[in-house]
């Protein structure tokens, strides 16, 4: 490996940087079966064609106040809804609806299509979001890592290009966690690109640091205080690019880049309320 090689894997690596990553994974695990067991689900709905396109919804308990869809992380090559299914938990006992899509996996699909299988699964939950009591604008999105960017996405598309039926404004908000604004990184790390084969030009397409919000629409972004340099620098160039949206910068000083999401978990975390307040519930 060369120098410069080197410094990009460092950049971005975050299983070699957090070597107990498989312990928090388990965790997820174990959390994510006790969540789907006990809570009120309907799972595994197509939201499309494609056999990985399925989401599962969690139900609000009382009164659904707000849908969020929650995209996983995995740097769009692996992990699954399934193991993120906890993050419901404290969220439906709040009131709030929660969805988890799924999508096909690089390298069987590229980050293209991956973008637009989540635009299928976001016009999807506008669409039906009235058959879970969220009725009107109440649609928000959060994800992490590579969710993440799939969440600032979903703020760039241009909607009514997408679907006739579909308003400038499909989500109301976005809160991205750990995200990846800017893909030409990830050309320069080869443990990831093997799998995700981007190069500069398709790399650039789909990175949202290269294009225009389409809306008003706010998206608030939090970063581990204990992440690599990578997520660091991504987390400060989003909030420099697009400064006209950016809502909430959520610290979480004590967080790597796999904790962060057990943080979000806890409804006593900054994170936490963060997106209660994205959503205007509470």
């Amino acid at each position: 490996m060369d120098d410069h090689t080197a410094v990009f894997e460092k950049r971005y690596n975050n299983r070699a940087a957090v070597p107990e990553f498989a312990q928090h994974f388990d965790r997820w695990t174990r959390l994510s079966k006790t969540a789907r067991d006990e809570l009120d689900s309907d799972l595994d709905i197509a939201y499309g064609d494609h056999p990985m396109e399925k989401i599962d919804i969690f139900r609000a308990e009382g009164r659904s106040r707000a849908i969020l869809m929650f995209i996983h992380g995995g740097y769009w090559r692996s992990l699954d809804k399934r193991d993120h299914s906890f993050l419901a938990t404290e969220f439906v006992k709040a009131g709030v609806t929660v969805a988890m899509p799924n999508y096909a996996l690089c390298p069987s699909v590229t980050v293209e299509e991956i973008v637009k299988q989540i635009l299928r699964a976001t016009a999807w939950l506008h669409r039906i979001g009235s058959r879970y009591g969220a009725f009107g604008n109440s649609l928000y999105i959060a994800g992490h890592s590579a969710g993440g960017h799939l969440a600032a996405m979903m703020l760039a598309a241009q909607w009514p290009r997408f679907g006739a039926d579909l308003p400038e404004k499909v989500v109301e908000g976005a809160l991205s966690i750990s995200g990846v604004y800017d893909l030409t990184d990830i050309v320069h790390v080869p443990s990831i690109n093997a799998d995700v084969r981007l190069d500069e030009e398709s790399a650039i397409r789909c990175s949202p640091a290269f294009m225009p919000p389409a809306t008003d629409a706010p998206l608030s972004i939090a970063v581990g205080g204990r992440e690599i340099s990578g997520f660091t620098d991504q987390h400060a160039l989003i909030k420099a690019r697009w400064p006209s949206v950016i809502a909430d910068d959520i610290a979480c000083p004590r967080d790597n880049h796999f904790s962060i999401l057990e943080t979000f978990a806890n409804p006593d975390s900054d994170l936490f309320k963060a997106a209660m307040r994205m959503m205007k519930v509470g």
